[in-house]
């Protein structure tokens, strides 16, 4: 049994399609850890606001097939394939870690974005303070600690019901 963790991310239509793709990855992969609903400023491009979170769980699935069912929910929600990569998303998701898992084929794991940007490694910290990165050699609790805190990021109130 493998420990993935997923980051999520919406700058459109964000409520609607944070809360589709978390009840898309309950269908697939079962029980999630959830991290809290950050917003932050889009970064790279000049855009609308995100939501971002973090979910854990684990899967039998191999790596292959976890990546192909992320990608089905993205293109389930209008995810537009070959854009720029810093652009709107409707929804993104990314697998940051698979278990130890150290690659770049099918994906880069684990995934830069962790110890690059706020509104991955801090809901990543929230959830999973204590697990080791496997190339830094530190826990994600560390890693937040000494972020540079650059970007701005802030929890929001979210409501998983529809039209709340």
């Amino acid at each position: 049994m493998a420990v993935i963790y997923i980051s999520v991310g919406s700058n459109i239509e964000r409520d609607v399609n944070v809360r589709g793709g978390v009840k898309m990855l309950v269908q697939h992969f079962g029980a999630l850890t959830l991290s809290s609903v950050y917003e932050s400023e889009s970064v790279g491009f000049s855009g609308y606001a995100f939501y971002n979170m973090v979910v854990g769980v684990e899967t039998t699935l191999s790596l292959d097939d976890c990546v192909s069912i992320l990608r089905q929910i993205e293109d389930q929600f209008g995810r537009v394939r070959g854009s720029e990569k810093f652009s709107n998303r409707t929804l993104d998701l990314d697998l940051l870690l698979y278990d130890d898992c150290i690659c770049d084929d099918p994906v880069q794991l684990p995934r830069a974005e962790i110890t690059e940007n706020a509104f991955v490694l801090q809901p990543l910290a929230e959830i999973a303070p204590q697990l080791i990165h496997p190339v830094t050699q530190q826990s994600y609790a560390e890693l937040w600690q000494a972020y540079p805190k650059i970007q701005k990021i802030w929890p929001v109130a979210f409501s998983w019901s529809e039209g709340s």
